[in-house]
């Protein structure tokens, strides 16, 4: 009888051990895969914010376009759908006084060599903002680093 109250105990004892190790060896597991998470998550965003400083295209309004109020936010750059190359610009225009001209884009190399040019009418009054799209030829291929002038 002592011998199987003896092993009984042993048992119950192994169990509640297992156990702990068990659940020690799960926290552990999971810490690790916190910490792998983390650093993954880091890691591309890291990647992300890099392509994106590569590719960044430098905007620049006319002095005439500053003067009037003419503010410029977040754009992107892509195919437009009848082209293969990068030649849709998608910009958000802040316009702090009314406005009403036609606006020419130029595409320019990181030299300042122009390779393309898209104009629009805009008529928008003080307050107010707005995405425009600026298509250019289909040939043009807006290069990485490239200088984006609004006029």
């Amino acid at each position: 009888m002592k011998q199987l109250l003896f092993v009984a105990l042993t048992l119950s004892l192994f169990a509640v051990g297992c156990n702990r190790f068990k659940e020690k060896t799960k926290s552990v597991i999971n810490k690790g895969g916190e910490t792998v998470g983390e650093s993954a998550t880091e890691f591309f965003e890291g990647v992300s914010e890099g392509i994106d400083k590569t590719l960044q295209c430098e905007i620049q309004l006319s002095e005439e376009l500053s003067v009037s109020g003419l503010k410029t936010g977040k754009y992107v750059i892509k195919n437009d759908t009848n082209s293969v190359n990068r030649n849709l610009l998608t910009i958000y225009l802040i316009f702090n006084n009314d406005f009403n001209r036609q606006l020419t884009v130029k595409a320019m190399d990181k030299n300042g060599l122009e390779f393309g040019r898209a104009t629009k009418p805009i008529a928008r009054k003080a307050g107010e903002t707005g995405y425009y799209d600026f298509v250019f030829d289909k040939r043009t291929d807006i290069e990485v680093r490239s200088i984006i002038r609004i006029e």
